[in-house]
Parts: structure tokens; C-alpha cells; sequence
């Protein structure tokens, strides 16, 4: 149910190991419509629990072996990708986080500290002389991120899967759903394995409205730049690239010279409500363009040529997780916090493994069989989300007039998965 990223990648491996089954994927758009064509083009190990989350809750080794899979999907994604022939301005350039206050600094300094005391991923730490961004102390640069158009990725998912036999029911609503069965507003399915793969749009169904909050985050893509502009910004092809703010800011050169560039700052809906005019907040486009600006105070004018958004799925915890019961044949995999587009294919490949009954590294992995708490019940939600929201502007306030860590986003950090 549903043929983003998830249900692609989960039909994909599916027909890769058996490829006499028979897979119906359920669309209430088209395929990709969601957050898996919409986003930010960040192939990255990022998972929305920290490692030392992970540790906490599952222990070091679990977390450890997460963080490896997290490396590893990186580049299994261009790999799956150029096999299948998908063409999708795959690069894997890394991330260039920039610190661009003392607090942002420290925390850079200690990011990479704690990741280096984990030996997992490669993170670097730069000086202020190797980057060009305004008031940069310095930036954490991961290797382990490629750039790539998300739509190009997930439609070209969508041609493969039909390639080896899967059927794409598109303009279907799903209704409900029980153990070998799926109602939909065009009839019944019948399957002995039902796969819940709708991320953000799973509140807008009865059966887990609660399971998973729908968060706006905006973007816009400007006119393609001269190479000399984005060598003043010291920005390469392949790269990503944002800095250490709490309210998030993300950004990519793209194929075409282009910068698409993202945030979140759009407001939560009351009862976890999707509608087409969320995608378009003029204050929120304005606001991603003054910070490109504001980052960067060599660009040019930037005429906005795209501008779009969409919501993406926050579980209660802040903690992805893959679910499969093989005695009811009922799975799930999601809340992924804009992390996304790497995870949905190592899903993809646990949930294969999970519904062929194997047992694998993947199998093993601490995000299978978690269970995040449900949200509260309006208003409570309401006033949670949107204060949420608040407390990173007012903690990213807080650090510039005070030169140090926010104490806010220390008290939110329990909150997030960090």
C-alpha cells in the first residue's frame, strides 16, 4: 500500500529474489507522488534516532550494526539504480555541514569526536580556510551522501518493478485493511502479504492516523548558476550541503547547476491534515530564498523557477522502523523524518528478507520490530507539533545572542531522537 520509495524498493527486491510472485502495489496518486518524489535528493546515511540514541535503547553493538547498514545503502542505492538502468544524476560528492557560530562549531567539534570514538562513519572536520560559506568557523564534511533527482529515482523505480511483473494500481485509495485483505474504492485485494508503505500519508488513514504526524517541509530550485558562481560557494557537483541550525536547512548542486534548497518552517495542520495548498507558503519560500542569501553573500539575484513542498512522516519517538508478523502476513516500514531516501531501500531489502521468511544481517538490525508510541490526541498534537517548531526557531535565536549551546534545543532533544 503505496509506490513511493518504500513499496518500490520492498517490489523490487521482492522480484529480485522470487521473481514468480505476484506484487500489486496500491497508489491513491501516482507513483512517487508523496515524499519520495519531493525531496531534498539526499542519498545520505542519516537516520533520524542518533547513534547514541541507538545505543541507548538497543546497545552498542545493535547501534553500530545500524550505522554500518545506514554507510552501506549509500551506495547500494547508485548501485541498484545503474543495474536497473534508472538514470537519476546520481553523485556521490558527501555532505558539507558548515558551523557558523561558536555553538555550531563545538557541536561540529564533537560530532565528529563521537563518531570517530564509534569507527563507523568517516566524518571529517575542515578548517574555515576549505569553506566559503558567511561566518564559517569551519564544517563537518561525510563522505557517505550522493546528490540525485528524487522524481527521476522513483519513477524509474516505478518502470522497473512493472519491468519484472509488478502491477501499479494508481488513482486507488486505499480504505482499510486486515490480515489478506485490502479494501479500496476500486474493489478488494486479496494478498498473503500486505505491506503499509505510506509514510506521511498513513495519517490520513483511520488505522494509523495516529501512528505517524505529516510535517511540511518547502523547497525551491533557482535558475541554473555559472560555474564560477558555485566555485565561489566551494560547492562541487555531487555535494550537499547545510549547516548546523536546529530548524533545518538542506541544499544540492543539482545536475543542471541548479540550487534546490529546502526547509522546514511550515506550520503543522490541525488533525494531521494533508491538502494540496500546504505544499505553497509564500513566507516560507521567500524565507529559503533570504537564507541562501544569507549563507551565501556572493550569489547573485536568484530567480525562483520551482518552488513546491509536501509532508513527510515524524513518528512519536523520531524512530524509523521496519514491522513484519508472519502469521498475519501484515508489515510496515516508515517514519523516516525526511530521511528517507536511502533508508526506504534498506527497508525495501530487510522487508524482502523478513517476507521470505530468511533470517539476515538485515533481519537483525534494531529498527526491525520497534514500535513507536502513538501521538496524542488533538489538541494536544496540535499545540506539540507547532510548539515544536517555535522552540528551534527560538533555539536558534537563543545561540546567536548568547554564544553558546541553545539550552532549548538540549530540553528538546529527548524529543527527536537525539
Amino acid at each position: 500500500m503505496g509506490a513511493g520509495l518504500t513499496g518500490l524498493w520492498t517490489a523490487h527486491e521482492l522480484l529480485k529474489r522470487e521473481p514468480g510472485l505476484r506484487v500489486t502495489l496500491l497508489e491513491k496518486h501516482i507513483a512517487g507522488f508523496g515524499a519520495s518524489g519531493r525531496n531534498g535528493g539526499w542519498c545520505s546515511a542519516l537516520f533520524p534516532a542518533s547513534t547514541a540514541a541507538l545505543e541507548k535503547k538497543h546497545g552498542r553493538e545493535a547501534a553500530l550494526a545500524m550505522r554500518r547498514a545506514m554507510v552501506a545503502t549509500v551506495d547500494e542505492v547508485g548501485a541498484a539504480a545503474a543495474a536497473a538502468g534508472i538514470e537519476c544524476d546520481y553523485a556521490r560528492g558527501g555532505t558539507i555541514v558548515f558551523a557558523r557560530s561558536d555553538a555550531q562549531w563545538r557541536a561540529a567539534q564533537h560530532e565528529v569526536d563521537e563518531a570517530h570514538g564509534y569507527g563507523v562513519d568517516a566524518l571529517e572536520l575542515w578548517n574555515g580556510e576549505r569553506v566559503h560559506a558567511r561566518d564559517a568557523r569551519g564544517a563537518v564534511y561525510d563522505p557517505a551522501c550522493a546528490r540525485v533527482h528524487p522524481a527521476a529515482l522513483v519513477r524509474g523505480l516505478a518502470r522497473t518493478v512493472e519491468q519484472q511483473g509488478a502491477v501499479i494500481h494508481e488513482q486507488t485509495t486505499v480504505e482499510s485493511w486486515q490480515a489478506g485483505l485490502v479494501r479500496t474504492d476500486r474493489g478488494t485485494v486479496r494478498a498473503r502479504h500486505i505491506i503499509t508503505a505510506l509514510e506521511g500519508y498513513g495519517a490520513t488513514v483511520a488505522q494509523t492516523k495516529r501512528r505517524i504526524l505529516p510535517l511540511y517541509s518547502l523547497m525551491v530550485a533557482t535558475q541554473p548558476l555559472d560555474d564560477e558562481v558555485w566555485q565561489s560557494m566551494g560547492i562541487t557537483h555531487g555535494q550537499t550541503f547545510s549547516d548546523g541550525r536546529n530548524l533545518v536547512i538542506y541544499g544540492q548542486r543539482t545536475a543542471d547547476n541548479r540550487i534546490a534548497f529546502g526547509g522546514r518552517g511550515a506550520r503543522y495542520h490541525w488533525g494531521s491534515a494533508i491538502r494540496s495548498e500546504y505544499d505553497r507558503v509564500e513566507r516560507v519560500f521567500e524565507h529559503l530564498v533570504a537564507t541562501l542569501h544569507e549563507l551565501f553573500p556572493q550569489l547573485p539575484p536568484l530567480e525562483v523557477e520551482h518552488a513546491w513542498g509536501g509532508p513527510l512522516g515524524v513518528p512519536r519517538d523520531w524512530h524509523a522502523s521496519v514491522s513484519y508478523d508472519p502469521d498475519s502476513g501484515l508489515g510496515s516500514a516508515g517514519g523516516y523524518v525526511g530521511d528517507g531516501l536511502s533508508t526506504t531501500n534498506l527497508a525495501g531489502r530487510t522487508l524482502a528478507d523478513l517476507i521470505t521468511g530468511r533470517d539476515t544481517e538485515l533481519t537483525r538490525l534494531p529498527w526491525v520490530g520497534h514500535r513507536s508510541p502513538s501521538w496524542e490526541p488533538e489538541p494536544l498534537r496540535f499545540i506539540g507539533a507547532n510548539a515544536g517548531l517555535v522552540a528551534m526557531t527560538a533555539a536558534d535565536a537563543e545561540e546567536r545572542a548568547t554564544g553558546r549551546s541553545s539550552l532549548i534545543a538540549r530540553a528538546m532533544g529527548g524529543l527527536i531522537g537525539h
